[in-house]
């Protein structure tokens, strides 16, 4: 039978790769963000890689009024629903400490806005007994760091929540992948000082669909973040906090 994938933000780079990624498994494609003259090239796009349904729709993670279309829009079509979370916005530390106000926004776009989409769309995903959700966080949010601790904070909070919503979703044979990119070769990166060992869009959508098949829980992407983000993590508190990193 085939499955629908909600992709939320749509027109990331990374997003992109992984909508025709699936496109070409013959999955229906639901492309969600905000750029509507993009969304509608990528599901052209999509139905071209072999998509047989393909359809873009308006998603603005600030705005609960947009979540409710998508999710009437998939629940019309039979299988398994399954949502790749590509949302997020990251504003440079400087810009936050000079604009407080921005932290909100951040923090919407990166783990409030997605986990009220996925609240919403769960029982649905219940009720079929299956599905998936590749929920992209960072690794930023595996520990706050002076040059992005707003960003990495949100994140982190995005992978708790993914790991609630995994205990759950298992119960009714769904799963929850957690996905945790080091740096990739996409807008939100470039220009960024300091970027090394940058990932493609399409290593990245490989990664996670590979993670997916094999229903893990946890990725990082590439696979070497895992031991850079395990020293990281290890370093003690007293010196941590000494570091520019």
């Amino acid at each position: 039978m085939t499955e629908t994938w909600i992709i939320l933000g749509a027109t990331s780079s990374m997003a992109r790769a992984f909508a025709r990624a699936v496109a070409r498994d013959c999955a229906n494609v639901i492309l969600a963000g905000r750029d509507a003259k993009d969304l509608d090239a990528s599901a052209a796009d999509c139905r071209l890689q072999g998509a047989p349904f393909s359809q873009a729709a308006r998603f603005d993670a600030r705005d609960a009024n947009t979540f409710a279309p998508i999710i009437e829009s998939a629940t019309a079509l039979e299988g398994m629903i399954n949502v790749a979370v590509f949302v997020g916005s990251m504003p440079t530390q400087d810009q936050i400490d000079a604009d407080p106000s921005l932290i909100a926004g951040t923090v919407t776009d990166n783990y409030a806005g997605p986990a009220a989409f996925l609240q919403m769309i769960a029982p649905h995903m219940e009720e079929r007994g299956g599905g998936t959700v590749a929920g992209v966080g960072s690794v930023a949010g595996d520990r706050g760091r002076i040059g992005n601790y707003v960003y990495g904070s949100a994140k982190a909070g995005f992978h708790t929540y993914l790991s609630g919503l995994r205990n759950r979703l298992t119960r009714s044979g769904g799963h929850v992948v957690t996905v945790k990119p080091g740096f990739v070769d996409t807008a939100m990166t470039w220009g960024i000082e300091g970027m090394f060992l940058v990932a493609t869009p399409d290593k990245i959508a490989a990664d996670i669909l590979k993670a997916v098949e094999k229903r893990k829980d946890v990725i990082y992407t590439p696979g070497f973040w895992r031991l850079i983000m395990g020293i990281i993590k290890a370093i003690p508190e007293r010196l941590f906090k000494k570091l520019s990193v």
